[in-house]
């Protein structure tokens, strides 16, 4: 596996190696002991999640409170624009988001550590997304900081959402969002 730094220095993308014939391809999307020699972190998996999301829906910015979750992304269907946005204080990219495109043509991952809230926009109709989580989901827990809060200045894609939840309708602005120490 390749892992390639983004500008958050916590925030990796991850391309597995691809072994692609006129049969079709194959990959390891998964490996304990590859990802822990290729990254340095020892990562235990708990949920994995699929959703699937037609063009211009955005999920997030997603975080838990309790039961922090890691995430490790990637698409089987279409492509996203994928974003994990740190919400750690105590880190030097408090504030601060990164954006990746990731596609079943791609075949990239983002991991993104507990302490991130997370969000991702769809950019075709039908686009699958799995994750796996390193804690389990907790509804209580959960939180949602406006997706297009313009103090974040997030570079979407697309101008608009086609669709949100009501969830992510009445997320809050960053500057009023619960962080982590």
């Amino acid at each position: 596996m390749n892992v390639i730094k983004t500008d958050l220095s916590d925030v990796l993308i991850v391309e597995p190696r691809v072994f692609q014939d006129d049969r079709g391809f194959f990959f390891e999307s998964w490996n304990a002991a590859r990802w822990r020699e290729a990254t340095g972190l020892d990562t235990s998996f708990v949920q994995d999640n699929h959703s699937s999301s037609r063009l211009g829906v955005v999920r997030g910015l997603h975080y838990q409170v309790r039961h922090v979750q890691g995430k490790l992304v990637r698409v089987v269907r279409g492509e996203i624009y994928d974003v994990a946005l740190d919400l750690r204080r105590s880190s030097p990219d408090f504030g601060r988001w990164t954006g990746a495109r990731l596609s079943a043509g791609n075949r990239r991952q983002l991991w993104i550590p507990a302490g991130f809230a997370h969000a991702f926009m769809a950019l075709t109709d039908d686009a699958e997304v799995l994750y796996k989580t390193t804690d389990v989901y907790d509804r209580e827990a959960e939180r949602s900081i406006l997706w297009d809060d313009p103090d974040l200045g997030i570079d979407w894609p697309l101008p608009s959402a086609s669709v949100l939840s009501d969830k992510d309708r009445a997320g809050v602005p960053f500057r009023d969002a619960e962080t982590f120490a």
